[in-house]
């Protein structure tokens, strides 16, 4: 008497789970989108208090709601949107305007790294499924994608997902920052400019491998901090992160 044959994605965990089937194959599938939202979720509390301390700021320097969310639905990058609004002359001129544009490139430039980073994950990918996906690329869902393809993870989905995860939460919570913005008096008095400061620091915790592996992240903060305390404006960004890089380049570990 013969068994019945078992279907091999009963015995095979590989074959049962698309997010861990054969990396060739498990490409851009619902299952790595799905994980790749929930992965993101413990950042979420940090990002709806950042979206609407952004909406608080955009409210008092006069912005309209519209603008508001237009400015994230398009530009979708929270700390250029803060530094903006901190920096919006009172009357728009050509020379104000390329400062702007000037700062906004400045304080991304950290994505060609991080970008870079991504090619193993993303490498090889169709560009009209890679593009539309990096324009969802924010800090949260690259250090959970690192995580998960250290841990054998292969769909770029997952990427996509926390992405989008990440700009639903930032779109919608600037709402109810923008509608408090009215009432708060000082925005200091609640705290709310600690909010952005608080949301990286917390997100170097998945980061940290002890003192001798993230001499990158001690000197790149310690350098920042001296810079912002010596000169001020937004020179601490330019130094801290060159000073990181060097310091993890010569870091023989």
């Amino acid at each position: 008497m013969t068994s019945p044959e078992t279907n091999p994605a009963d015995t095979n965990p590989d074959k049962a789970n698309p997010d861990t089937a054969n990396p060739e194959t498990a490409r851009w599938t619902f299952a790595g989108f799905r994980r790749g939202a929930l992965d993101v979720l413990p950042f979420v509390p940090g990002i709806t208090g950042f979206a609407m301390a952004y909406g608080t700021v955009a409210a008092r320097k006069g912005m309209t709601l519209f603008e508001t969310l237009l400015m994230s639905a398009t530009v979708f990058a929270g700390v250029v949107q803060m530094v903006v609004l901190d920096s919006w002359p009172e009357t728009l001129t050509v020379a104000s305007v390329a400062g702007i544009l000037a700062l906004t490139a400045l304080v991304n430039a950290r994505y060609i790294m991080i970008g870079a980073t991504l090619r193993p994950l993303l490498g090889g990918e169709p560009a009209r499924k890679v593009y539309p996906t990096l324009f969802f690329l924010v800090e949260p869902p690259w250090l959970m994608s690192l995580r998960y393809y250290s841990k054998g993870g292969r769909d770029p989905a997952h990427m996509l997902g926390g992405g989008v995860a990440m700009y639903v939460t930032w779109v919608t919570m600037a709402i109810p920052g923008f509608i408090a913005g009215a009432s708060v008096g000082n925005p200091k008095q609640f705290g709310i400019d600690l909010v952005m400061p608080a949301f990286f620091v917390a997100m170097l915790v998945p980061l940290w491998r002890g003192p001798r592996r993230s001499y990158g992240l001690i000197v790149g903060g310690v350098a920042a901090l001296a810079t912002d305390f010596l000169f001020g404006g937004f020179w601490y960004l330019i130094v801290g992160t060159l000073a990181g890089c060097f310091a993890g380049v010569f870091n023989d570990d």
